[in-house]
């Protein structure tokens, strides 16, 4: 990472503007995060280098996964104390997350279980047969379904605890073991939750959304201004008009203002106040002081 946040939009080319830069949250999985970690560990750079590299993308990881605002996260690496932005994904549509100690504790327990029996570390693959109680060729071979952690998950999908796996990887409960192909093994952090001394939230699990050419293909992508009267629609080509222009103005793309989204229900609702925009989704607070005068402005025009 650059040493500060205007370095990171500088490198990046990244508009920051009012929350945090678009596109910047890529899907990953568990197999990226492997990858990456033995990159590093591969790399011919000195010990000094890898530790400094390994944390970056632990940093990486951490702000990929957290639940609360980015910003105040970003901010933090650097040093910066933030309060929430109410502009990034995660201020605008809170994740939903659990008590995950008990699950935690499930693939810790199972870790050290399956190393034990065996004398060596399985990955997340093994490991989830074993939780799910999957009596896999492996499984059977190796004896695992006599383990005790054998079926207690079961009622989790393997998507999910793939999902438990990841952040478990990326909050540094487990590590990657490159020299055991890819692996996992527990680290120090993992003994306090495996005592019942710490607890541990997680994400839940969300399934992915259709993309937007299957969405297409059966006709299920939805048209902003379905069900629009004619007022309203005159409404919408107003406001995407003024977005057009203020993207241009700001050097940005018109999404970074506001998303198709946002703007069909301010056309929609026919705010009078402040107060009446605050309450549509996708307006954050920077954006409801920096653009609220000028929506209303636009939307009064009738």
């Amino acid at each position: 990472m650059p040493k500060s946040v205007e370095g990171y939009y500088q490198e990046t080319g990244r508009a920051g503007r009012d929350g945090l830069p678009a596109n910047v949250w890529m899907a990953y999985g568990l197999g990226d995060v492997v990858q990456q970690r033995k990159m590093i560990d591969e790399s011919d750079a000195d010990e000094t280098h890898k530790r400094v590299q390994t944390g970056k993308l632990d940093a990486l990881l951490g702000l990929c996964e957290v639940a609360s605002c980015r910003r105040v996260r970003l901010l933090a690496y650097f040093g910066e104390a933030s309060t929430p932005c109410g502009n990034c994904d995660t201020c605008l549509e809170p994740p939903a997350s659990f008590d995950a100690t008990r699950e935690a504790q499930m693939v810790l327990s199972c870790v050290y279980r399956a190393q034990k029996a065996s004398g060596f570390h399985f990955g997340a693959g093994h490991l989830i047969d074993i939780l799910r109680g999957t009596h896999s060729e492996k499984v059977l071979q190796r004896g695992h379904e006599k383990l005790s952690t054998f079926g207690v998950g079961a009622a989790l999908s393997e998507p999910e605890w793939r999902a438990v796996f990841r952040q478990l990887v990326a909050f540094g409960y487990l590590a990657v073991d490159h020299e055991g192909f890819g692996s996992l093994v527990l680290t120090d952090a993992s003994k306090p939750v495996l005592k019942g001394e710490q607890s541990v939230t997680l994400r839940k699990y969300v399934k992915p959304a259709r993309t937007r050419q299957s969405s297409s293909r059966t006709g299920e992508h939805a048209d902003p201004t379905a069900g629009m009267s004619p007022r309203e629609k005159a409404r919408w080509e107003r406001l995407r008009t003024w977005r057009a222009e203020t993207a241009k103005s700001d050097g940005v793309p018109a999404y970074v203002i506001f998303h198709d989204a946002t703007l069909a229900e301010i056309a929609r609702s026919d705010p009078d106040t402040i107060d009446d925009l605050r309450h549509i989704l996708g307006i954050g607070v920077r954006k409801l002081e920096r653009f609220g005068d000028e929506l209303l402005d636009v939307v009064g025009a009738d």
